[in-house]
């Protein structure tokens, strides 16, 4: 059976929706992260975010009230890596969630054929 570690938060509808998806699919969740009380470290998130092979834009909850309240949209293009990954780690509210990972693959968010592609048993 697959083994993850997933980013979450419980009141969050699309997290439910990923864990619900995964359990049907007979993924073990081994590891559930409380994304807004213990966020990734920088140096977890540079990890998740070499795995990903995504740009690190894709973990920012653009959609989320503290990236507006930051004014983030205008400020991340003058933002190195290291400071978007410190940033990150500082508030977990901006983070885009879930984050399921098996120590390899990446997803970030939740999109029934992305999840289809790296997490179903083929």
């Amino acid at each position: 059976m697959m083994q993850v570690k997933v980013f979450c938060y419980d009141k969050c509808g699309t997290c439910r929706n990923a864990i619900k998806w995964l359990k049907a699919h007979e993924v073990e969740i081994t590891d559930n992260v409380p994304l807004f009380d213990t966020p990734p470290s920088a140096k977890e998130l540079a990890k998740l975010l070499s795995d990903s092979g995504l740009a690190i834009k894709k973990f920012f909850n653009t959609s989320g009230d503290v990236y507006k309240e930051m004014n983030l949209k205008d400020k991340l293009p003058g933002m190195s890596e290291e400071q978007m990954l410190d940033l990150l780690a500082s508030n977990g509210r901006l983070i885009k969630r879930p984050i399921v990972t098996d120590g390899h693959k990446v997803t970030v968010g939740f999109k029934e054929p992305e999840f289809e592609e790296a997490w179903a048993k083929g």
